[in-house]
C-alpha cells in the first residue's frame, strides 16, 4: 500500500467494535452498473494490496495481510456486494481477539475513499469500456482455444495402501514419542494436538502421491482411525513403560486405565479428578482430528490441482462455462489427447480442486 494510502487510512475515525468476531459494516449507494462497480473494485483492492480470495455474481471478498517478524497473517476479511446500486462493505476481524480497536471501520471507510477517488477518473465512455473489459474477464471473451494441450502423465492406477500403510505405521511411532513425553509431564494441551494432526495429514499426503490415491471419505476415515490409534498406543505405551521402568508387578490394561481414572488429572496444583481426564482426553482426541483435517483437505486439493497442467484445467473451465456438459467436455478433451477416462476425471477433480481452494482461502 502506498504511503499515500497510509495517511489516508491514519485520518480515519474509528469506530470500535466488540464481541467474539469483531466486525463493521457499512451501505452506500452508486450509479455505476454492477460490472463498473467490480471493474473498479477490483482495482481498488490490487491498490491496496489485499488478497481477494472470492467472486461470485455479486459479491467479492478479499483479505488484507500483516508481516511481522517475518510470519504473514491476515487480520481483516473485507466482503463488498452489489445489489440493484446498493452497496455493503462488511470488514470482519480473522483473529482471536475480542476488540478489533477501530480497525475494521478503518478498512471499510479506506475502501470507500479509495473506491470513490478511483470512480471520478471515469468518464462515461471509460465506464463503457470498463464494463466490457470486465464482461470480457467474466465470460473469457478473449481465451484462445488452443489446437493441443499438454499430454496426460501416464495412467497410475489409485490405491490406498500406500496412505494406509505409512499413516498407520506414523501413527504407532507418534504414539510412542507422545507416551515418552506425557510421563516426562512436559505434554502441552493443543500445542501436541496441532503437531500429531499436521504429521498425520503429512503422511497421508505421501500416501495420496505415492498411491495416486483421492477419495477424500476414506481419506478422511483413514485419519480418524489414526488418530485412534495415536490415543489409544499412547495409553498403552504409557501403560507398558511405567511397568518396565519401575519394575511393577504386571497389571492388566484396563485395571491400569482405571486406576488412571481414580488419580485423576492434576493440572500444576489443581485437580480436576476422573471428569477433567475425560475431558482431556476428548480435547486430545478433537483438536488432533480437526488439525489433521484441515491440512488433509489443503493437501488434497494441491494435489489434484498440480497433477494437471493449468493449461487443461483452463480448457475444460472455459467449455463448462460455455454450457458444455461433462460428457461434451470429455469429448474435447479426447480430441486433444486427453483419451483416457481416468485422465479426464482428474480433470475434473482438478476443477473441483480449484473450487475448493477458493472455499479454504475464504475460511482460513
Amino acid at each position: 500500500m502506498t504511503p499515500d494510502y497510509k495517511e489516508l487510512e491514519n485520518q480515519i475515525t474509528k469506530t470500535h467494535k466488540f464481541g467474539f468476531t469483531p466486525k463493521y459494516k457499512y451501505e452506500f449507494r452508486t450509479q455505476l452498473s454492477e460490472k463498473a462497480f467490480f471493474a473498479i473494485t477490483n482495482k481498488v483492492f490490487d491498490k491496496l494490496e489485499w488478497d481477494i480470495v472470492y467472486i461470485d455474481k455479486h459479491s467479492i471478498e478479499a483479505k488484507r495481510k500483516t508481516k511481522n517478524l517475518g510470519i504473514t497473517k491476515y487480520t481483516e476479511s473485507i466482503i463488498v456486494s452489489y445489489n440493484y446500486g446498493n452497496i455493503s462493505v462488511k470488514s470482519e476481524s480473522l483473529g482471536n481477539e475480542l476488540w478489533d480497536n477501530g480497525r475494521n471501520s478503518k478498512r471499510v471507510h479506506l475502501f470507500i475513499e479509495v473506491f470513490k477517488d478511483l470512480e471520478k477518473n471515469y468518464n462515461t465512455e471509460e465506464l463503457s469500456q470498463l464494463e466490457k473489459e470486465q464482461d470480457d474477464k467474466d465470460n473469457w471473451h478473449d481465451y484462445e482455444v488452443p489446437t493441443e494441450l499438454p499430454m496426460p502423465n501416464a495412467i497410475k492406477k489409485p490405491t490406498i495402501l500406500y496412505a494406509a500403510g505409512i499413516t498407520v505405521l506414523s501413527a504407532v511411532i507418534l504414539a510412542f514419542l507422545l507416551a515418552k513425553i506425557s510421563l516426562t509431564g512436559n505434554y502441552i494441551l493443543i500445542l501436541f494436538e496441532f503437531i500429531i494432526g499436521t504429521a498425520l495429514a503429512f503422511a497421508l499426503k505421501f500416501g495420496i502421491k505415492l498411491g495416486n490415491y483421492t477419495n477424500f471419505i476414506k481419506l478422511r476415515n483413514i485419519l480418524i482411525i489414526a488418530v485412534l490409534i495415536v490415543f489409544l498406543g499412547n495409553q498403552i505405551f504409557q501403560y507398558n513403560i511405567i511397568l518396565i521402568e519401575n519394575n511393577f508387578e504386571r497389571i492388566a490394561f484396563f485395571e491400569f486405565i482405571k486406576l488412571r481414572f481414580e488419580q485423576g488429572l492434576t493440572i500444576k496444583t489443581l485437580k480436576v479428578g476422573g471428569i477433567g481426564l475425560a475431558i482431556s482426553w476428548l480435547v486430545q482426541l478433537g483438536f488432533t482430528f480437526a488439525f489433521g483435517y484441515v491440512y488433509l483437505t489443503r493437501y488434497l486439493i494441491n494435489y489434484t490441482i498440480e497433477r494437471i497442467p493449468r493449461e487443461v484445467i483452463d480448457f475444460a473451465y472455459y467449455n463448462f462455462l460455455k454450457g458444455k456438459n461433462e460428457q461434451e467436455v470429455r469429448k474435447k478433451l479426447a480430441f486433444l489427447g486427453w483419451r483416457d477416462e481416468q485422465n479426464q476425471t482428474e480433470v475434473f477433480e482438478a476443477l473441483e480442486g480449484v473450487h475448493g481452494n477458493n472455499e479454504m482461502n475464504r475460511t482460513f
